[in-house]
Order: structure tokens, then C-alpha cells, then sequence
């Protein structure tokens, strides 16, 4: 379970395809607080870590990824050289500075614009229709890996869904959210409230 606040940015140093794909992603975290088969959100995936080494500052986890997580998640995405935002799994007693995230990823959505507003810039995505039915306006949703508030969300006529979020200059800094331009593709997770909610209304129907 995550909160979807990232605590920092890793980089993936290798890749290798061997059953399934291993990533070893490069982090500024202390390896002795990081447990063999403990589980960090990379860019919103939830991954089990299987192997780690380095020092304070300057460390590294491995993570295997299965062909499920690579085909729902951003095309490319697992290449060496890719950063990443990275957020260890929730402890009792944590803050809730976000809202509630699993790291399942649920589809991927595009950029279709980024605006300034004020200081901080307005991000407009487009998702697909099977997505459209979980976004609300005011409700949140999880960019590769970072808890947002949705601002507005305009439904087209073939089903699939725009929406907004803003990013502060704080998020932007700390995230790979900064980064985007038109036509980047991103890691989406819904709302795991509205997820039920909407398995609650077709049982109704």
C-alpha cells in the first residue's frame, strides 16, 4: 500500500529480459532500509525487491517484472537510462499525505497539453473509454506513481475521457511530472474507492 507522495527519483542503471525482466534502478536511499521482498512503487508499479547493494546516498534495488506489469504499463518504459518516481511502501503509523494507492496499474493515458497557470502548469490527458467512468472532478487519481486531485474532466463522444490536474512547482521539482510535454504517455491508477463503487453499481444493474 502507498500514499502515492514520492520520496525520491532513481534512474534504471540495467535491464535484462531473462524469463522475466530485470531492473536494477539506481536510488539515493540507505540500503539497510531496504528489505529483500519488500515492495516500492516505481513510477506507480509496485515491484518486490530481490536484490540491493551500494551505500547511503548512493544505492541500488533489483526488481523482476512480469509480462503483465511491462504490457499494462507506458510502452518503453522499463529501458536502462529511464528515471523513475520511487516511493516505499506504507508503514503503520505512516502519514496519509495522498490517498490510498495499490501500485496496480489500471491503463495508460497521453498528454494532450501542458499550460502554465500562475507558477505552476495545468496538465490535460487524454484515457481511454474504459477508464472514463472512475474520474470525477475533484476526486484523485495516480500519475506514474504521484497522487493528484483531477480538476475537470470533459467526456468525448466516442467515450473516452479528458481530464486536468495541476502540478505545483514543488511536484514538478521533485517528480518526473515536471518533465512531460505533449504526447508522453503515463502510468494511470484509479481511485480504489471508485473502483468498487462502479463493481457496486453494475451488481445493481
Amino acid at each position: 500500500m502507498f500514499t502515492g507522495i514520492i520520496t525520491a527519483l532513481g534512474s534504471i542503471r540495467e535491464a535484462k529480459q531473462a524469463g522475466d525482466l530485470r531492473a536494477v534502478i539506481a536510488c539515493p536511499f540507505d540500503p539497510a532500509e531496504i528489505a529483500i521482498g519488500a515492495s516500492i512503487a516505481c513510477s506507480g508499479v509496485c515491484l518486490t525487491v530481490v536484490e540491493k547493494g551500494g551505500a547511503a546516498g548512493d544505492a541500488w534495488f533489483a526488481v523482476d517484472i512480469s509480462g503483465e506489469s511491462v504490457s499494462r504499463t507506458v510502452p518503453g518504459r522499463w529501458h536502462e537510462g529511464t528515471t523513475l518516481n520511487l516511493e516505499p511502501a506504507l508503514k503503520l503509523g505512516d502519514e496519509l499525505g495522498g490517498h490510498i494507492v495499490t501500485g496496480h496499474v489500471d491503463g495508460v493515458g497521453e498528454v494532450l497539453s501542458v499550460c502554465p497557470e500562475g507558477d505552476s502548469r495545468r496538465i490535460g490527458f487524454a484515457i481511454a473509454a474504459d477508464l472514463a467512468p472512475y474520474l470525477a472532478p475533484k476526486g484523485s487519481i495516480t500519475i506514474d506513481g504521484v497522487s493528484l486531485t483531477v480538476n475537470d474532466v470533459t467526456d468525448q463522444p466516442d467515450g473516452t475521457c479528458h481530464f486536468a490536474v495541476n502540478i505545483i512547482p514543488h511536484t514538478a521539482d521533485v517528480t518526473t511530472l515536471g518533465t512531460l510535454q505533449q504526447g508522453d504517455k503515463v502510468n494511470l491508477e484509479i481511485d480504489v474507492l471508485a473502483r468498487y463503487l462502479k463493481r457496486m453499481q453494475s451488481l445493481k444493474g
